[in-house]
C-alpha cells in the first residue's frame, strides 16, 4: 500500500532534514556572547545530537517501513554538510590544519562526483560503501567533537586527541578515495577506450 505522507514528511526524512538545519546552529554558537569554554560545550553536545540522528533515522526508516530512494539520496548529503560544516568551523578556529579540512572534503566532493557517474554507467555496485568508508566516517565523528569541546574530560585533552584523530581521519580518507577509483578504474579505462 503506497505511503499517504510525502516521502520528505516521514519520521526518518524529517530527522535528516535536521542534521542539515544544525548547520547554522553549531556555526552560530561560536558568534554567542558567551564564554568560549559554554561555547564550546554547547556545540559539542549540539554535534553529537544530531550526529546520532544519522543511526536513527536509518534504523527507523528500516522499524516504520518508511524507506525511499530521496531518503537514501539526503542521508549521506546531511552527513556530509555536517561533516564538512562543523570542519570549516574547526579550521576557523585554528583546531584543524586547512589541510586537513582540504583532504576530506575535497574526498567527499570527488566521490559523491565519481558515484553520481559511475550510477549513470549503471556500474554503482562497484563503488558500494566499504568498511574502509565506515571506518573513516566512524573516525570523523569522533575527532570532530573532541576538537569542538577543546578542554579536559576525565584528564584526556580533547584538543590532543582530536588533533590526532583527525590526521587519522585524513588519512582514512585518502586511502578510502584510492580504494573506491580503484574499483572504479576498469569502468573509467573502458569508457576511454571507447
Amino acid at each position: 500500500m503506497p505511503q499517504s505522507r510525502p516521502m520528505f514528511l516521514t519520521i526518518p526524512t524529517v530527522m535528516t532534514w535536521t542534521r542539515i538545519v544544525a548547520i547554522p546552529l553549531i556555526v552560530g554558537v561560536f558568534y554567542l556572547p558567551l564564554a568560549p569554554e559554554t561555547r564550546n560545550l554547547i556545540a559539542t553536545v549540539m554535534f553529537i545530537v544530531f550526529a546520532a540522528t544519522d543511526w536513527l533515522d536509518g534504523f527507523l526508516a528500516r522499524k516504520l517501513n518508511q524507506t525511499s530512494a530521496f531518503g537514501a539520496f539526503l542521508d549521506p548529503v546531511a552527513d556530509k554538510f555536517l561533516v564538512c560544516a562543523s570542519l570549516l568551523v574547526l579550521v576557523h578556529l585554528q583546531r584543524a590544519d586547512v589541510f586537513v579540512g582540504l583532504i576530506i572534503i575535497g574526498r567527499e566532493i570527488a566521490i559523491s562526483a565519481l558515484r553520481e557517474w559511475m550510477a549513470q554507467i549503471g556500474a554503482s555496485r562497484s563503488v558500494a560503501v566499504h568498511m574502509l568508508g565506515k571506518l573513516k566516517t566512524t573516525v570523523q565523528m569522533v575527532a570532530i567533537p573532541f576538537l569542538l569541546y577543546d578542554g579536559r574530560v576525565a584528564g584526556i585533552d580533547t584538543g590532543v586527541w582530536g588533533i590526532w584523530l583527525i590526521w587519522l581521519a585524513a588519512v582514512l580518507t585518502v586511502w578510502s578515495m584510492a580504494y573506491y577509483l580503484q574499483k572504479a578504474l576498469p569502468e573509467i579505462r573502458a569508457r576511454v577506450a571507447r
